[in-house]
């Protein structure tokens, strides 16, 4: 006991010296409310979130870059579906040849829209969980 005496005592010491030793209620670190000053956080909504993904993908698929299954993609089975229609749509396009690339590209963010806004009208779909 004598050997362990000294140890005790000393880590003993050390955890009342660093603060691990005491019955002191913590205090959070920023507990200031926020300033009226302050931006408040930003909600994107379900339509935008559609209108992002689908176009970002689009965009990947055209270049040759992309297409998977719609879960790694990160997107439920309805917007996939708007996907595969706004790809055959740009797809079309350039088949023409009358259309650039940022031609395309407006088009298929028009229908992406358009077609995200019809999805998300009545709120978020209840077909089934991946829907």
């Amino acid at each position: 006991m004598t050997v362990l005496a000294p140890l005790l005592t000393a880590l003993a010491a050390t955890l009342t010296l660093t603060g691990c030793a005491t019955d002191a209620p913590r205090t959070p670190r920023d507990a200031s409310p926020a300033s009226p000053d302050s931006p408040s956080p930003q909600v994107t909504s379900d339509v935008d979130l559609c209108v992002s993904i689908v176009v970002h993908w689009s965009r990947e698929v055209l270049d040759g870059r992309g297409y998977g299954d719609y879960q790694s993609m990160g997107m439920s089975g309805g917007q996939y579906d708007i996907l595969r229609e706004v790809v055959d749509a740009g797809r079309a396009a350039l088949r023409k040849g009358a259309a650039t690339h940022d031609d395309v590209g407006l088009l298929m963010g028009r229908q992406a829209r358009e077609s995200c806004a019809a999805r998300y009208r009545d709120g978020r779909p209840t077909e089934g969980p991946w829907r």
